[in-house]
């Protein structure tokens, strides 16, 4: 999908990596955005500044707890009527807070499987739409283990199984909308930066420590890009990589169980 003329939904959009996405795709010409994030967040002013830059009435901000299923639904009602459409949601909202593990699992699961949805609802064929795409956001976490962050690591593999499965022949013959997941490697915002204090009371600090000592941090603008290129070129079903400041790659994960030899 070219995003040029486009009208598209960006989850947790006022900062970080979501509002690189939402600049990215007016960039390259998306007709409008719209950002949802908490009213704490920075959203009115995210989007005047994506206004000034792209022209008057390109972004809008609307409050949204994705976590709140009305509060959400209401999001993708008012994206319609304001704009005429949608036809890329861009489910990006998330926390790595595992001693907030519940919030977690509702913020970086639940509200995805919501957002997916509604996706389907708001531009599905089958639903009177013209089909889309439908991005979701995992992270290279969900594509292998670790100690410090068992809880969200966890999300991150759900969203790629989601997706995955939505991503068979039978959703989009029906709906005409894509679905891919993208796995963004260590990213600089604040979910990376600040993420010491925020783990399981069983985690020592000193095996955080040990893992923050490890990142080598992309920019979100460089994952945006990645993403644009992937909207394009990506396959239903797919799941990409995205790192190094480089367009992205596609992995390829067994469909059945693999059988353990024995040494």
């Amino acid at each position: 999908m070219d995003v040029e003329g486009k009208i598209a939904l960006v989850t947790g959009a006022a900062s970080g990596i979501g509002f690189a996405y939402a600049t990215e795709l007016l960039r390259n010409g998306a007709k409008h955005v719209a950002i949802l994030d908490l009213a704490s967040s920075n959203g009115e002013e995210s989007a005047k500044k994506l206004n000034a830059e792209f022209g008057n009435g390109k972004a809008i901000f609307i409050v949204c707890d994705v976590t709140k299923a009305q509060e959400f639904e209401a999001a993708f009602s008012k994206t319609e009527k304001e704009f005429g459409g949608l036809d890329i949601v861009i489910n990006n909202a998330g926390i790595m807070d595992d001693a907030r593990w519940e919030l977690e699992i509702a913020i970086n699961y639940t509200s995805v499987v919501r957002g997916t949805i509604l996706g389907y609802q708001y531009m599905g064929k089958d639903k009177g739409h013209k089909g889309g795409v439908i991005v979701n956001i995992s992270s290279v976490a969900g594509l292998i283990t670790g100690p410090s962050f068992p809880v969200y690591i966890g999300t991150k593999h759900a969203v790629i199984g989601l997706t995955r499965s939505f991503g068979l022949p039978y959703h989009f013959e029906k709906t005409g909308v894509r679905i891919i997941s993208i796995c963004p490697s260590f990213t600089n915002t604040k979910q990376i930066t600040e993420c010491v204090g925020r783990t399981l009371d069983i985690v020592e600090q000193e095996e955080v420590d040990e893992l923050v000592s490890t990142f080598t941090l992309q920019k979100p603008e460089s994952v945006a890009v990645g993403v644009l290129h992937i909207i394009r070129v990506g396959n239903n079903g797919s799941i990409w990589v995205v790192e190094k400041g480089e367009p992205g790659y596609e992995v390829q994960l067994a469909d059945e169980p693999v059988k353990k030899v024995s040494a």
